[in-house]
């Protein structure tokens, strides 16, 4: 058994920022990470941009640099989290699987999982900075497990000379018909809303999209979701008003390929574990102020604080607050201090 005063869970931007100032605060944490440093920014599709700009998604102080572009690409993104591990010398267990947690008797016991077997360690506080995209959010229909279907982007070029349905209707899902539009696919989109809701796409991609379907250069199908899927076509159904299936006849796309791009699903067996409460949306208790759950030494950071994010709370740039407030609740004053954290 190992003790420790602090154990930060997660080294996405947020787990890394917070890192920083526990390290600039001088305290005794250990900070795990079950695969890789932005281990959901390595498995974005290659050579994709951030929406958000590169002041709005630096952390501790240190600039965002980028060539030419207003907007960094995932892989720039994700050298720069690791400089920023390299350069304030955080060490960061990697690879390194958090399997429990347990309160009681005024801490936690977390239990680990790694290459070379199990450990078990013991902690006054614990930091949950796990997000949201443990995994991609599934239709739930017959087929959805065959070979040509994917839930996350491959490259484009993969797809040239291909028919793709794109299923879903925000961010990812638009910007994956304009991607592999322009690789060469033959691309339709469909999804449950009677068109794209402007208010949740960007505004730096839904005009080329409309400007692509006017074209004639990507098919789209409103208020249609799977309700098959087969080697050889897909089953749309309609949708009523709300985007909820509806009774109606099914039509048929012939297809090579399916893409699903519906969000994603965090892993909140963590919280659950400790005893965290959720309220109806699926969000856990805490008080905003301090970040602490309503488990006393258990605190969130980062987007896991939205829980199942169905509307979009957080993102980077808005969760450098909660570094704040969280090294706030967990020290003095004097020992405070991330460089460029915003308030």
């Amino acid at each position: 058994m190992t003790d420790t005063d602090i154990i930060l869970v997660g080294a996405g931007p947020i787990g890394v920022e917070l890192a920083v100032g526990l390290k600039k605060a001088g305290a005794e944490y250990v900070h795990l990470e079950a695969r890789q440093v932005g281990q959901t920014l390595l498995d974005w599709p290659p050579m994709t941009r951030f929406l958000s700009s590169p002041n709005q998604i630096a952390i501790a102080g240190v600039p965002c640099a980028t060539l030419g572009e207003d907007r960094l690409l995932g892989e720039e993104y994700v050298a720069y989290l690791h400089g920023i591990v390299r350069q304030f010398g955080l060490g960061v267990r990697t690879f390194e699987r958090v399997a429990s947690i347990a309160a009681g008797g005024g801490g936690f016991v977390v239990r680990t999982e790694r290459r070379t077997g199990t450990r078990a360690l013991r902690c006054r506080r614990v930091v949950l900075a796990t997000g949201d995209m443990a995994c991609p959010a599934r239709l739930g229909v017959p087929g959805e497990d065959l070979p040509h279907v994917f839930h996350l982007l491959p490259a484009p070029a993969r797809l040239f000379g291909t028919r793709l349905l794109i299923v879903g209707g925000r961010n990812a899902a638009v910007e994956a018909a304009i991607r592999c539009c322009r690789a060469g696919a033959s691309v339709t989109l469909c999804c449950r809303g009677p068109g794209i809701d402007e208010n949740r796409v960007s505004h730096k991609l839904g005009p080329e999209l409309r400007c692509l379907i006017d074209k004639g250069l990507v098919a789209f199908l409103p208020r249609r979701v799977p309700v098959a899927i087969t080697p050889s076509d897909v089953a749309l159904g309609p949708t009523d008003a709300a985007g909820r299936p509806a009774d109606g006849p099914a039509l048929r796309c012939e297809i090579d390929f399916v893409l699903v791009q519906i969000g994603f699903e965090a892993d909140t067996s963590l919280f659950e574990q400790a005893g965290v409460a959720f309220d109806p949306a699926g969000k856990p208790a805490y008080d905003p102020e301090t970040m602490e759950t309503n488990i006393p030494g258990l605190y969130v950071a980062g987007t896991a604080a939205a829980g199942r994010q169905r509307g979009h709370e957080f993102f980077i740039e808005t969760s450098h607050p909660h570094v704040r407030r969280i090294l706030s609740s967990l020290f003095p004053a004097e020992r405070q201090g991330v460089e460029g954290t915003p308030a």
